[in-house]
């Protein structure tokens, strides 16, 4: 039976394994979709070698991590920097060739394009991490300038307690590309001074539990459009299994 899966740590609730679950029992598919929770990325190398893997998802924190165990990237992933995917292409000889992909940016694509106005020509991107890659990289192929918000002073970025009136007024567009408010720390939303949002700002979070996360609450009392990450969700796993199919 060919086996698909997740590595990441923690792995709590997965949207993949379900998702996927129930594609497999829904489209009568003989295969199943495992959790691989790695504490740290070294154990990759003995679980690359189970006979029965395809595929894998990537996630948290293992996205940028794990590129040093891939063969190959395909153009995408390799301008990101970042892989949610991995393709394992096993040779007639036997050999095993690891290839690495970015579905995240797809999915993210897919979701936040019909949603794009004119007026929005700039964006905050909560967060540096994997996936804050890929958005970057989607947001700037949308035309849209950008600028990462981090906890850590970096040439280039914005600290959160350098946000202002001014910059959430230049920046209609905020992404919150952080774990920041998934459940069971559904209390918790990173710390932007919301009462400054407006109508005309566009709040995507790529968070999907809880589906309305304290960011989104906040940006929605303000007249601000709001958005969760389940279409990113979605996008990146149709993306997934195309790319393990191929």
């Amino acid at each position: 039976m060919k086996q698909f899966g997740l590595i990441g740590f923690p792995l709590g609730h997965s949207f993949s394994k379900k998702y996927f679950t129930e594609k497999f029992e829904r489209e009568n598919i003989a295969a199943r979709y495992d959790l691989y929770e790695l504490s740290d990325i070294s154990e990759f190398e003995v679980l690359k070698n189970k006979p029965e893997l395809c595929g894998l998802n990537v996630t948290i924190p293992y996205k940028e991590k794990v590129i040093q165990y891939l063969d190959e990237l395909d153009d995408t992933a390799a301008q990101i920097g970042a892989v949610n995917v991995i393709r394992f292409i096993r040779e007639n000889d036997g050999a095993l060739r690891l290839k690495g992909y970015n579905s995240d940016a797809i999915g993210f694509d897919s979701s936040i394009k019909p949603l794009l106005k004119a007026h929005h020509k700039r964006a905050l991107i909560l967060g540096t991490g994997g996936a804050s890659k890929a958005i970057d990289y989607v947001l700037r192929k949308n035309g849209i300038e950008t600028t990462f918000v981090s906890r850590k002073s970096k040439p280039g970025l914005f600290t959160y307690d350098q946000l202002d009136k001014t910059i959430l007024a230049d920046n209609l567009i905020i992404v919150n590309a952080s774990p920041v408010g998934t459940f069971p720390h559904s209390d918790e939303c990173p710390d932007i001074p919301y009462q400054y949002l407006s109508d005309k700002h566009l709040l995507y979070d790529v968070v999907y539990n809880p589906a309305e996360t304290l960011f989104l609450k906040n940006g929605k009392k303000q007249g601000a459009e709001v958005v969760n990450g389940e279409g990113m969700l979605i996008g990146q796993a149709v993306a997934a299994w195309k790319i393990w199919n191929l």
